[in-house]
């Protein structure tokens, strides 16, 4: 065998090894909430109306001559409507859509674990996706760190308030975050909170949101999700009007979405897990594959 096919032949069997070693993660991962009885579910991945955040951005699909959709970014509203009719405890394991997310981390199409928890504590949940990392990363240990704590540590608190935090967050802090151990940053600015809840903590408001974080990446993002109907809406309005700001086009509101917080969103805790980036992890690799 020439050498040119021997290294074809190597790559072809790394490529199935990491083939099989993902089919038996996402395995894995259903076996994980089949243990705990938590429901597989599959929303539509298509939608008339927009998940909207500022910052992401959709692939647009033409349904017919004059009907135009999206692509969703998350299934959260797919899932929330469900939650709202009685679902109960949920997850969904699927592809989702990002456009213009290009790099050693990111994908404008990736796979994503989302999942929501009733009638649970932020330690209870805390334990259980500690619990469903530990199938990709084995046993760490873990420090838990709040939004100004990390600040604080990887850069100052004169960062916190500045203009740039959030790119001073992304260059100075966060790659310096989970070192040896998992890091899970909570109690992020209200002004941060996207589908949070506000608490406040001796005096100041801040979003009960939290996130994962392993070798500097960011692996997850969790929320004991605001069921306030009128706030969520008022939120998403000013989303829509941060993303004129920037220049970008305004997404259709969900009245659907809102309507299911209008006849009840149970109190829950969600996530939502990249299981690409904790697959690239688990097999030792520096990039998405």
């Amino acid at each position: 065998m020439t050498p040119e096919r021997e290294s074809m032949s190597l790559a072809s069997k790394n490529k199935r090894d990491q083939l099989f070693a993902r089919a038996k993660s996402l395995k894995e991962v259903r076996n994980f909430f089949d243990q705990r009885q938590v429901l597989e579910v599959d929303t539509p991945l298509l939608s008339t109306y927009a998940p909207i955040d500022t910052h992401i951005d959709l692939f647009e699909v033409d349904f017919s001559e004059n009907e135009r959709g999206y692509l969703h970014s998350s299934p959260e509203y797919g899932m929330k409507k469900l939650l709202a009719e009685g679902s109960g405890d949920i997850y969904q394991l699927g592809h989702v859509f990002r456009k213009d997310e290009v790099g050693r981390l990111h994908r404008p199409e990736f796979t994503m674990i989302e999942w929501y928890r009733t009638e649970a504590t932020f330690d209870s949940f805390l334990k259980e996706n500690l619990e469903l990392l530990s199938l990709f990363l084995g046993s760490q240990s873990y420090e838990i760190l709040t939004y100004s704590e990390a600040f604080a540590r990887y850069g100052s608190s004169k960062n916190l308030e500045s203009r740039d935090s959030n790119i001073i967050w992304g260059c100075n802090v966060e790659p310096k975050l989970g070192k040896d151990r998992i890091t899970v940053i909570t109690d992020y600015p209200k002004e941060q909170a996207a589908l949070a809840q506000i608490k406040s903590i001796d005096g100041v408001e801040v979003a009960e949101r939290f996130e994962f974080y392993f070798n500097g990446i960011e692996l997850g993002n969790g929320y004991h999700e605001l069921i306030d109907p009128g706030e969520q809406k008022n939120r998403l309005i000013r989303s829509n009007e941060e993303r004129i700001a920037l220049g970008k086009d305004p997404l259709p509101l969900d009245p659907e979405f809102i309507e299911a917080l209008e006849k009840g969103l149970p109190d829950c805790y969600g996530i939502a897990l990249g299981f690409d980036r904790l697959l690239m992890l688990k097999l030792g690799l520096n990039q998405l594959f």
